[in-house]
């Protein structure tokens, strides 16, 4: 419990805001309040230069961002300092890219405020895959083409994908995989394992959201071999799925900022950027028209 000056007692709070894709003006109301109410802000990597400017100038930004392979900080020990900073009675807003519960360990966050008897709050953000859906042109569903958005991550757990590939690979649904521009080979691996057809669209689609967002379309296996040499190592996200091919159509009849598009050959897939992807397990969202 913090006492301010004129003897009042403070309790801390900590708010777990998504920082939607990257672009300020993608970010919702409510997190540009806290923002800019904020004693401290611990971030991600991910979150961008223009959203962070719009915090006060004399709060305090703590960075805890993680790379592939590279935590600066381990999990245990953002949970540790989120929790000392609420109980010194700081205004704590927790900032995540994309959304704070899908890929971005806003649940364990939770749960150890929770444990530690720490106010917490949660403010949704825009998620990587409606982000680049949106720039690439790609419904994620479509009545005649996909009833259903599975959303799951490419990173590894001991060098497997630790995934459900025989549900994964069932036709006439959308997959949004979070940062697996480096597993693909793993990805299309598994679900040829599974009765996948190979010439589905698919698409890849780099830092989704932002004025820099780039699109390669194809099939599978044309983004297996054509993503090490397009890749520019921005945040990235696959899209696969009949979907995908609509796509192409809606991409060139609508304008986006910073938009590229390029194929590799017949077919559509997409790459995109991914702030709130982290290890994981598959999240499935269905849609009903």
């Amino acid at each position: 419990m913090y006492i301010d000056p004129k003897g009042a007692a403070r309790r801390g709070t900590v708010f777990l805001v998504g920082a939607g894709p990257g672009a300020a003006d993608l970010l919702t109301l409510r997190a540009a309040r806290l923002l800019a109410e904020a004693d401290v802000i611990v971030h991600d990597r991910l979150v961008s230069a223009e959203v962070l400017a719009m915090s006060r100038p004399e709060a305090q930004r703590i960075y805890v961002g993680k790379a592939r392979a590279n935590h600066c900080m381990p999990q245990e020990a953002i949970n540790a300092l989120l929790i000392r900073l609420a109980r010194s009675g700081k205004r704590v807003v927790r900032l995540k890219g994309g959304d704070p519960l899908i890929f971005g360990r806003g649940g364990e966050e939770a749960e150890a405020l929770e444990a530690a008897g720490v106010d917490c709050e949660i403010v949704p953000g825009i998620t990587a895959a409606l982000a680049c859906a949106a720039d690439a042109g790609i419904p994620l569903t479509h009545r005649d083409a996909s009833r259903s958005v599975t959303l799951a991550t490419g990173h590894t757990k001991d060098g497997t994908l630790d995934l459900d590939f025989a549900v994964l690979a069932r036709p006439g649904a959308t997959l949004a995989i979070y940062m697996g521009v480096h597993t693909l080979p793993l990805l299309l691996d598994g679900l040829m394992r599974h009765g996948f057809d190979p010439a589905t669209p698919a698409a890849l689609v780099e830092r989704g959201g932002t004025p820099y967002c780039r699109t390669l379309t194809g099939t599978l296996p044309e983004l297996v071999t054509q993503a090490p040499v397009w890749s520019m190592g921005g945040p990235t996200l696959v899209l696969i799925g009949e979907v995908v091919a609509r796509g192409t159509h809606i991409a060139r009849h609508t304008h986006v900022s910073g938009r590229t598009t390029a194929s590799p050959g017949a077919g559509h897939p997409a790459i995109c950027a991914l702030p709130d992807m982290r290890r994981g397990r598959v999240a499935s969202v269905t849609a009903w028209p």
